[in-house]
C-alpha cells in the first residue's frame, strides 16, 4: 500500500469517529424567553373573557358619566346664580355702608356747625338790646363841643374824658365776644346792601357814585355777620 493511501484512509476513519460522537449527542432545542420564563400554560380563553369584562365595565362607566353630565351642569348653573345673587347683595350692603358713613359724617359737621353757631350767636338777643346803649354813649359824646373841652371846664372835660374811657372799655370787651362796631364813611367805603342801609343821596363832585361820605347811625356785627346795618349817605352824581 502507498503511504498516499495510507494517510487517506487514516483521514476518512478521524472523519467517522467525529461523526459518530455528534449522533450519539443529543439535540437540545432553545425555548424563547417568553415561552421559557412562564411555568404554566397560556390560556387565551380565560384571557379573552377577562378583556371582555374590562371592555363592558368601561362602557357602563362612559355612559354614568354621560347620564350624571347633565346633573353636574346643572348644580354648576345653580352655583353661578347663587355666586352671582351674593356679589349683587355684596355690592347693594356696600353701598348703603357708604351711604350710611356719609349721612353720620354729614351729621357730625351740621352738628358741629350748630353747636359753633350756638355759641358763636347765643349772644345776640342780648347784643341787639345793648347797641342801643352803645348808641347812647356816641350821641352823648357828640353833644359836647369840641371847643368847651378846655383847662376852663375840668369838669365838663373829666367827665366827657370818663365817657369815653367806659365807652373804649365796653367796645373792647363786646368785641371779644365777636361784637363789633363799624362806620363805613370813615374809609369812604363803597355801598353795601348787605351791611349798609341808604338813607339818602346827594351829589359829591370831588367822590365817586355809590360811596358812603355821611353815617346816620354805625353798624353792628356779630361773628361776622350783620347785626345791624349801617345807616349811610351815598354819593349820586348822575
Amino acid at each position: 500500500m502507498s503511504p498516499s493511501s495510507q494517510i487517506f484512509r487514516q483521514s476518512l476513519a478521524r472523519v467517522a469517529r467525529s461523526s459518530a460522537v455528534e449522533l450519539r449527542t443529543p439535540i437540545r432545542v432553545r425555548q424563547p424567553a417568553y415561552l421559557a420564563a412562564s411555568s404554566t400554560p397560556v390560556r387565551y380563553f380565560g384571557e379573552s373573557r377577562r378583556c371582555l369584562a374590562e371592555a363592558d365595565a368601561a362602557k357602563a362607566e362612559a355612559k354614568d358619566g354621560a347620564e350624571a353630565k347633565p346633573e353636574g351642569g346643572a348644580q354648576q348653573d345653580a352655583a353661578a346664580k347663587e355666586l352671582e345673587a351674593k356679589k349683587k347683595e355684596v355690592v347693594d350692603v356696600t353701598d348703603k355702608w357708604k351711604r350710611s358713613i356719609a349721612d353720620y359724617r354729614n351729621l357730625q359737621e351740621q352738628t358741629k356747625r350748630e353747636v359753633v353757631a350756638a355759641r358763636e350767636f347765643a349772644i345776640q338777643r342780648f347784643a341787639k338790646d345793648l347797641i342801643d346803649s352803645v348808641d347812647n354813649f356816641d350821641r352823648a359824646l357828640d353833644t359836647v363841643p369840641k371847643d368847651k373841652l378846655t383847662d376852663e371846664n375840668k369838669d365838663l372835660k373829666t367827665l366827657y374824658d370818663g365817657l369815653r374811657m367806659t365807652e373804649t372799655i365796653l367796645m373792647n370787651t363786646l368785641k371779644k365776644h365777636g361784637l363789633e362796631r363799624f362806620d363805613p364813611s370813615e374809609k369812604s367805603d363803597k355801598f353795601d346792601p348787605n351791611r349798609h342801609e341808604a338813607t339818602f343821596q346827594v351829589p359829591q363832585p370831588d367822590k365817586e357814585d355809590g360811596t358812603c361820605f355821611h353815617t346816620q347811625q354805625k353798624g353792628f356785627s356779630l361773628n361776622g355777620r350783620v347785626l345791624r346795618a349801617a345807616k349811610v349817605g351815598v354819593v349820586k352824581n348822575s
